[in-house]
């Protein structure tokens, strides 16, 4: 692949609008993450009584539900960004590369 090949993919509106999604799907599912594991952070430092308390009256404290939730969210999360890059990112990069290849081909530039 020649520089006027890679220079048409990236100036592609389909690979731009799959770049812009990806990078949209990553930082929200990422702030979502920090958001939910900075709150269970300040929940541990600042306010442990909670944690420590029983959550129903047996041996099971707040905090165990709690960080096997976060663990949980995370593999959710991954499982979302897969799905959704899997079934319309991939879509749009196909459909970016075969544009590309028509015109690289009409050139005669193969």
């Amino acid at each position: 692949m020649d520089e006027r090949q890679v220079e048409q993919i990236l100036q592609n509106p389909k690979f731009k609008e799959m770049v812009k999604k990806k990078s949209t799907l990553s930082w929200t599912l990422t702030g979502i993450m920090l958001f939910v594991y900075v709150g269970f952070m300040l929940l541990v430092g600042y306010n442990k009584e909670f944690l420590l308390s029983s959550l129903s009256g047996g041996v099971t404290t707040w905090g165990i539900p709690l960080g096997l939730g976060i663990i949980v969210l995370s593999f959710l999360l991954c499982g979302v960004y897969s799905y959704i890059a899997n079934n319309k990112l991939d879509q749009l990069n196909e459909e970016a590369m075969r544009e590309v290849e028509a015109i690289t081909h009409e050139k005669g530039l193969h």
